[in-house]
């Protein structure tokens, strides 16, 4: 759920999605959610404060997972090229849907 090779990922430019004293943004969650543009906005989408408190996405079932989803779809690597990931992504989030029962519904690329 951590990423071992733990950095601070804190890009000052993202003026909208500052860094929070103290806080590292590394990759947590099962789609290791890194940078702090990405804690920010996840956290805006998802009901969280992902800039404050980044080490939630690591501890609380519900927003690790949240988490995910919304990196899945969150389109940095749709219409840039990066067609084997974007085909993992797709048949990761099959196989979970197949685990859990669900279908995965029909809109699952970018």
């Amino acid at each position: 759920t951590e990423e071992i090779e733990r950095g601070t990922y804190c890009d000052s430019s993202a003026v909208a999605n500052p860094c929070a004293p103290g806080r590292q943004y590394y990759g947590r969650g099962p789609l290791q959610l890194s940078w702090n543009y990405n804690y920010g906005e996840c956290g805006k989408a998802n009901g969280f404060d992902g800039l404050r408190n980044p080490d939630i996405v690591a501890r609380d079932p519900v927003v690790t997972w949240k988490s995910a989803l919304w990196f899945w779809i969150n389109g940095m690597e749709c219409n840039h090229g990066n067609t084997d990931e974007v085909e993992d992504r797709v048949r990761y989030y099959r196989e979970y849907c197949k685990q859990l029962g669900v279908s995965p519904g029909n809109n699952i690329r970018c």
